[in-house]
């Protein structure tokens, strides 16, 4: 009763967290019965007549949905991976500055994109890719014909996963260059002392010991398999892409919202869900055995 009276304020604290959770993420999912009804809002979800499974037969005989399915999972695979690649590749690197003050400004500068919204970032991003942007500028000074990047199925893809990479890189590398500095500096010297030079240190000393840290971070990655950032897809993308740029979330916007298919958006929205949390369930279970820790 002691500690309960001690804990008391602690649990004061969270309660407002807990009570917004509770208001916007649980009290919301017992709209999940709109999946299977054909949902009128003029009737509410107690008046709408139920039909069961027709929603996700007619769903999944929608030529679009694999599509739309092909274009998440490249699109999120490609940003996993470069995810994962490139915030190593500069912990490594900033790693190895010896500079203080210099280390600290780069920091500062790769840090920065992350804390901008895609709704400003979007708008420099049409602006670079753009038809006179500075891109196209610089080819037609190479005597080559401007491209239209932002209406082009075969750039749209590679843009998206750039630029999501670039935003993202500085802030993810925070938890690689965490990790580097739990190495035991005594394996530097031993190493040292036996001959090899900071290339071999790298190979036998840095990156084993980052190992379980990036295991880790991409079987935590694995639930978001179908997560390819509505926020950056919906600012960036149009009709003329929608063959390669359109995603799960867009698709679910689009029939959902604009065209008001709200039995049909519930049903896509619920399959995410459900392998979502098929995925997380399998990451953590994945992380268990490779690193002998949990993710929940």
């Amino acid at each position: 009763m002691k500690n309960q009276k001690d804990q008391l304020s602690y649990r004061l604290m969270l309660a407002p967290a807990i009570i917004t959770l509770l208001i916007f993420s649980y009290a919301p999912m017992v709209g999940i019965v709109i999946a299977f009804q054909d949902f009128v809002p003029a009737k509410g979800i107690f008046g709408s007549r139920w039909v069961g499974l027709d929603n996700f037969k007619f769903m999944f005989a929608l030529p679009d949905v694999t599509q739309v399915l092909v274009n998440t999972i490249i699109i999120s695979f490609f940003k996993i991976i470069l995810g994962i690649l490139i915030p190593v590749c500069f912990a490594l690197l900033l790693n190895e500055i010896r500079l203080k003050f210099f280390k600290k400004v780069v920091q500062t500068i790769v840090y920065l994109p992350h804390f901008l919204s895609w709704v400003v970032l979007a708008a420099v991003v049409q602006y670079v890719f753009g038809y006179d942007g500075p891109i196209n500028n610089f080819a037609v000074s190479m005597g080559r014909a401007p491209t239209l990047f932002m209406a082009s199925n075969t750039w749209f893809r590679p843009i998206c996963i750039f630029t999501d990479t670039w935003k993202e890189f500085g802030y993810g590398s925070i938890i690689y260059l965490a990790a580097l500095t739990s190495i035991d500096p005594g394996l530097y010297e031993a190493s040292a002392i036996d001959g090899a030079n900071r290339w071999k240190q790298l190979l036998h000393v840095t990156l084993p010991g980052i190992v379980p840290t990036i295991v880790l971070m991409v079987t935590m990655s694995l639930p978001n398999i179908l997560n390819a950032n509505f926020d950056q897809i919906y600012n960036l993308y149009n009709p003329l892409v929608y063959q390669t740029g359109d995603i799960i979330d867009t698709y679910v916007y689009r029939i959902g919202m604009v065209q008001r298919e709200y039995s049909l958006a519930t049903g896509v929205g619920l399959i995410k869900s459900v392998v979502g949390m098929v995925l997380m369930v399998a990451a953590n279970q994945l992380t268990i055995k490779l690193t002998d820790r949990k993710m929940f």
